[in-house]
């Protein structure tokens, strides 16, 4: 099944458009009326770009404000379509969008609507050309799409079908099944995107918010699959309409918009990547800096090699550099070659030594095993890996993460730091041994006491957090304090066992309707990145994300060498 993009998904010109589509891997394009009419070349010229680069012109889009209007108004309208079947005959597309009008001159007379349909559609087939009816879903009087289908019947014309786009079934709340009673050879094109939930304005939402397939909270695999049921053959094309992707640059964007259709072909189960590996944990994280051997050693880790530091079933390897980050996250696959393989098919860059590069600028590498266990100690292995990437990428980069390492999304949080409002998005695998999260600030402007720039940690997992925390201090280890405040609201909330050891060991708590979870932290490395020790009491499943404010504020005072009063 081919796979295609509209233009107006990407930043650019047109020119920077279809090379990002065909570099990335693309099929096919819909062009935009609004990227033909500024850009210098000819519709031919257009046509013979798109045929260099090996591409498609599947859908010119959009011809609005047809239908349902008064004669003076639909002998305009129908001008107005013969000039662009000249556009189309000279592109080579053979497939016009028609939007259900919002026009003020229309009325709200489905039978008018399908004698004018109809004549466009007689007019179209003497040129060769489809039309698909779309209803938008701020449409004036045509707004969902049954009553799109209802005309496209009545109208009865084998040139006149319809265009179903996700967005505008699923934003209104529609019920998708009804989309079975359609016949496929009636379906012309379908157009994807994915949204978050929001409460606004639909033609808002639609405009600014839309996202690429599986980075949103629409059902877009049962939507196609609907959708292939009535045999629907066309492609599976992206319009997606977001002030981010309309910005950045195009190469990055249409690569990520490839790999959400790739997946979402595989989850409707037309795909052909190698199925992702079970995962056994984590092998191994490595760090960047200048100073994180002082504080691993004091944390119980022993170095076991040049770079090699373990401690229990956790390893990590540090590598000298000004540039602190994480630089590479090891996973444990049952087959690491499936694991590059399944990579590299989802459009990630090899690396040498057979990792491969995530959007985020971090390596991910695929151990065929856990590391040895060295001996008995505080730590136990790695509970999670919090990453980072701006708030424009940390879409498409968490993406990147599921779709490689075949994990679940988790429930997204929201939670308000002391700079703004922090995002946390999370993903696990099928036996809850790999955790990847990430936390992004929802906005970032101006340079005023800032939060941690895309702060980065790695979580350690013990099993008796309060000896761990006292132990490592002990030894010299360098961790977070938090102040009392902090405990009396957590005794007036949770009223926690054994609250007076918190406080004495600055741990912070959280529970659940499954268990409880006792977490702290250091200091900061670098001023990026930082360790956390977590214990998991029970099913406890989160990531004590109401607690995040709490750390913020103490490793700011920190930074500040404020000493509180």
């Amino acid at each position: 099944m081919k796979l295609g993009i509209a233009t107006v998904c990407l930043s650019g010109t047109l020119d920077d458009k279809l090379a990002a589509v065909a570099a990335a891997g693309f099929d096919g394009v819909e062009i935009f009326e609004n990227d033909l009419v500024v850009s210098p070349w000819s519709p031919k010229g257009i046509r013979d770009r798109c045929a260099d680069l090996g591409l498609t012109i599947d859908l010119y889009q959009p011809f609005r404000d047809f239908e349902a209007v008064p004669p003076d108004v639909l002998a305009a309208n129908l001008r107005r379509a013969e000039h662009k079947f000249d556009v189309m005959a000279e592109l080579g597309a053979d497939t016009m969008l028609v939007c259900s009008s919002v026009s003020r001159d229309a009325v709200d007379d489905d039978d008018l609507a399908a004698e004018q349909l109809h004549l466009l559609a007689d007019r179209a087939a003497e040129r060769g050309i489809r039309i698909a009816y779309e209803a938008l879903a701020w449409g004036r009087f045509v707004n969902t799409y049954d009553h799109s289908w209802r005309i496209v019947r009545r109208a009865d014309h084998p040139a006149l079908g319809l265009c179903l786009d996700s967005f505008h079934v699923l934003s209104r709340g529609s019920d998708p099944a009804g989309i079975r009673v359609i016949p496929g050879e009636k379906l012309f094109f379908l157009q994807l995107a994915d949204a978050p939930r929001l409460r606004m304005d639909v033609l808002q939402w639609s405009r600014h918010h839309r996202l690429f397939p599986g980075q949103g909270a629409f059902d877009l695999p049962e939507f196609v699959r609907l959708v292939l049921g009535t045999g629907y053959a066309g492609p599976l094309s992206l319009e997606v309409f977001n002030d981010v992707f309309r910005q950045a640059d195009p190469n990055r964007t249409a690569v990520d918009a490839l790999r959400s259709l790739l997946v979402l072909r595989e989850e409707v189960g037309l795909g052909d990547l190698p199925a992702a590996p079970p995962l056994d944990g984590y092998a191994f994280a490595e760090v960047v800096s200048r100073d994180a051997e002082e504080t691993v050693a004091a944390l119980g880790f022993r170095r076991t090699g040049d770079d090699v530091w373990r401690q229990g079933g956790a390893a990590l390897r540090l590598r000298a550099g000004d540039d602190t980050r994480i630089a590479t996250v090891g996973v444990v696959s049952t087959s690491p070659d499936d694991s590059r393989r399944r990579a590299e098919s989802l459009l990630a860059r090899p690396l040498p030594g057979g990792a491969v590069a995530a959007p985020d600028g971090t390596a991910l590498a695929f151990e065929a095993g856990l590391p040895p266990v060295v001996e008995d100690g505080l730590l136990t292995g790695i509970d999670h890996v919090s990453l980072s990437a701006p708030f424009d990428d940390v879409d498409q980069t968490a993406l990147f993460y599921r779709a490689v390492l075949g994990l679940r999304p988790e429930p997204e949080a929201e939670f308000a730091a002391p700079f703004g409002l922090v995002r946390s998005r999370s993903a696990i695998d099928a036996g809850g041994r790999v955790r990847v999260a990430h936390n992004v600030a929802m906005l970032r402007r101006g340079d005023w006491a800032p939060a941690v720039p895309d702060p980065q940690h790695i979580a350690f997992t013990t099993p008796d957090a309060l000896a761990a925390a006292d132990a490592m201090r002990a030894a010299g280890a360098k961790l977070l304090e938090i102040g009392d405040n902090y405990y009396d609201d957590l005794d007036a909330r949770l009223a926690p066992p054994r609250l007076d050891d918190l406080r004495a060991s600055s741990i912070l708590y959280d529970r659940d309707d499954d268990g409880e979870y006792l977490h702290f932290y250091t200091h900061i490395l670098g001023g990026r990145v930082f360790f956390e020790i977590v214990q998991r009491i029970g099913g406890y499943a989160g990531y004590g994300a109401v607690n995040s404010p709490v750390r913020m504020a103490a490793h700011r005072r920190l930074r500040l060498g404020a000493v509180p009063s």
